[in-house]
Formats: C-alpha cells, sequence, structure tokens
C-alpha cells in the first residue's frame, strides 16, 4: 500500500516540476510518501521537508541544486500548463491546486488594484507542499471526541506541519462515512486553501466520505454561513481558525445547531488559552474536545486530548 502511494505521488509531481530538477530528484531515490515540501527560490538551493527535517536536494555528482530562473518559470509553465494567466483567481490567494490535491504557493511581484491583490508577476518562489492521505489516523482519538453515538465540539491545536489538517481530514471521512463511534452524518467544509479536500477543477481528490459537501477556496466566516443556509449539515469543519470573523460565524453555527469541528495554530492548552480570540470561546466552554499534536515523538504524535474544562483526558 505505501509502494502504490509513492508511485502515485511521485507521478504526480515530477511532470510539473523542470525536467533538470525532476531528474536530480529522481536520482535521489526519495520516498514521495515521506516528502512533505519541495521549495523553488531563483538563484537558492532547491530545500525540502523530508521526513519531518530540511534537507538540501543534490546532483548526481553531489553538488547542492541550485535552482535557476528557467527552473522556476519552467515548472510554473507545467503547473499551469502553460496558461498562468488562466489562474487568476488563485494566484490572488498565492497558490494553485494541482491534481491529488497538491498545493503549489508561490511569491513574486504582486498586481494591485484598489487596494488588493489583482494577481502575481515576476515569481520567484515555488513552494509544493505534498498532500498526504492517512485513512485511519483518526482512530486512536475517535473514542475520546465521539459521545453517545455523536461527535463533540473538537478543535484541533498544532504546531505548523505536525499534521492537524490530516488528522481532521480522516475525522471527517470517519464521520461522514460512519464508523463504530458514530454513526454516518452530513458533514460540511469550507476548505479556504484548498488542503483538506485538495479539489482540482472541483471535485476533491481527498477523500472525506459518501455525506461531505465541500466549498472549496472560500472564505471560512462566509463559507460557514453559506453552507448552513444551502446544505444543512450536522457537522461543519474548518482549518486554521484565527479572525474574529471566523469566532462568529463558529457562534452562529452553534446556534444553529450544527457541531464544530476545527484547527487552530498552537503548541499547547495552556498558549490557546492566553490568546484572546480563543480565551471567551474556553471560557463559554463553545468546545466539549481539544487535540494537541506535536513532533516531538512522531510526525503528527497526539500530545494530549483534554475537555471543555481543559483538563486532561489522555496524554502522551
Amino acid at each position: 500500500m505505501l509502494k502504490e502511494k509513492n508511485r502515485i505521488i511521485r507521478h504526480q509531481i515530477l511532470p510539473v516540476l523542470a525536467k533538470s530538477i525532476a531528474a536530480d530528484l529522481e536520482t535521489m531515490e526519495i520516498d514521495f510518501e515521506r516528502l512533505q515540501e519541495i521549495r523553488l527560490r531563483t538563484d537558492k538551493p532547491m530545500v525540502m521537508i523530508y521526513k519531518g527535517e530540511e534537507m538540501f536536494a543534490k546532483d548526481r555528482k553531489g553538488k547542492t541544486v541550485i535552482v535557476t530562473g528557467k527552473d522556476v518559470r519552467e515548472t510554473l509553465d507545467y503547473i499551469s500548463n502553460y496558461s498562468l494567466y488562466a489562474y487568476e483567481n488563485e494566484l490572488r490567494q498565492g497558490f494553485i491546486t494541482i491534481e491529488g490535491g497538491h498545493r503549489v504557493g508561490m511569491a513574486g511581484q504582486t498586481m494591485v488594484e484598489q487596494e488588493r491583490v489583482k494577481n502575481m508577476k515576476y515569481i520567484s518562489s515555488v513552494n509544493i507542499r505534498i498532500s498526504h492521505e492517512m485513512k485511519g489516523c483518526a482512530e486512536k482519538v475517535m473514542p475520546y471526541i465521539c459521545m453517545n453515538g455523536e461527535l463533540c465540539h473538537t478543535l484541533i491545536i498544532s504546531p505548523p506541519r505536525c499534521g492537524k489538517t490530516t488528522l481532521l481530514r480522516d475525522i471527517v471521512r470517519q464521520a461522514s462515512d460512519g464508523c463504530k463511534w458514530i454513526k454516518g452524518t452530513t458533514v460540511g467544509v469550507v476548505d479556504e486553501r484548498s488542503e483538506i479536500g485538495g479539489c482540482y477543477m472541483g471535485t476533491a481528490q481527498n477523500d472525506l466520505g459518501i455525506r461531505t459537501d465541500v466549498l472549496d477556496c472560500c472564505p471560512k466566516a462566509e463559507g460557514m454561513l453559506m453552507l448552513i443556509r444551502s446544505m444543512s449539515p450536522r457537522i461543519l469543519a474548518v482549518d486554521e481558525i484565527g479572525a474574529k470573523e471566523d469566532v462568529q460565524a463558529i457562534e452562529y453555527a452553534l446556534h444553529c445547531g450544527c457541531i464544530m469541528l476545527a484547527t487552530a495554530h498552537g503548541t499547547s492548552m495552556e498558549e490557546i488559552k492566553k490568546k484572546p480570540l480563543f480565551e471567551e470561546l474556553i471560557q463559554k466552554k463553545r468546545f466539549e474536545r481539544y487535540i494537541v499534536l506535536s513532533n516531538r515523538k512522531e510526525l503528527g504524535g497526539v500530545e494530549g486530548i483534554y475537555d471543555e474544562r481543559g483538563m486532561p483526558l489522555c496524554r502522551n
């Protein structure tokens, strides 16, 4: 199964890279299932996040690969099928999602109109974030976040690159399909950054279950209201809440009877409690469960699970 995943990701990523970059990557015999990011910066070394660690790419002679402007332009041509202008809406947000749900972030000179980003040109940096599905990774937390056959209002807390979106995705799948802890139910996903479903041309590339509806590339607060009004989800899932309007939308969703499933940046319950944005949510016990992740022992390891009062139910 792992070899098959490696093959699939390999055949999705190599064709969108400049030919010289792809050749160097093949020489390194990378296990694509354990590759997280590929960063290309003009006239800088090619950097990867591999097995949770930063590493520099090497060519067949063992020398550090230096990315050229031609490499970046060629990669952009392959990513956009030679029609970067056709992705104007995506470029406003700074990324394009490609087949497989992999997200390609970009940086360069922005084109601004009426104080808003309209497009991007002279792109000098490309960051390919590899989308990984880990079906079953939520098995260890489901007994703690389900009660009486229903999911609890749950917030996943995690630093960057510790697996919060991966865990969120599998909880959504299990809640949608149903499992021994919960009966299958309707789930609405607001996927502002195309990372949960990894939609490509409107279709989710990741398995989010048979009862899940996805709003792709939609602002979280607006998307939550849209799904409540149009799709009547029992569970509402969003990634990386962090703005005042997100919290307001969550309050509205709770009053509408939705079960909230969300993620937030943080390293611990103590840190989250000190953030003004979350302080009131915690005091009002809006979330019934908190899952804290870290990579202290393993990537995406569960550091602890807490109840609505912030008291530990399970600690690693």
